[in-house]
């Protein structure tokens, strides 16, 4: 289920919503008083950028277990 972060633009208050209440929440409020952010992507981009960043430490150990393996058994 996909949870959003909606805030009144005049008060600033925000209001923590998923699916369901949204659709209930903008039949009573207009939509263009509210700054809309879907709180499900953020988190998914986050732990993409995390995962992005452990692979990438993954392949360099890699790379320099390999190097020094080579340097080991040939010289």
């Amino acid at each position: 289920m996909t949870n959003y972060k909606i805030t009144n633009r005049e008060s600033k208050r925000n209001y923590f919503l998923n699916e369901d209440e949204i659709i209930n929440f903008f039949k009573k409020n207009k939509v263009q008083n509210y700054d809309i952010i879907n709180l499900s992507e953020l988190k998914r981009i986050r732990r993409n950028k995390i995962l992005d960043n452990i692979a990438l430490v993954c392949f360099f150990g890699a790379f320099l277990l390999t190097t020094i393996l080579i340097i080991e058994k040939y010289y």
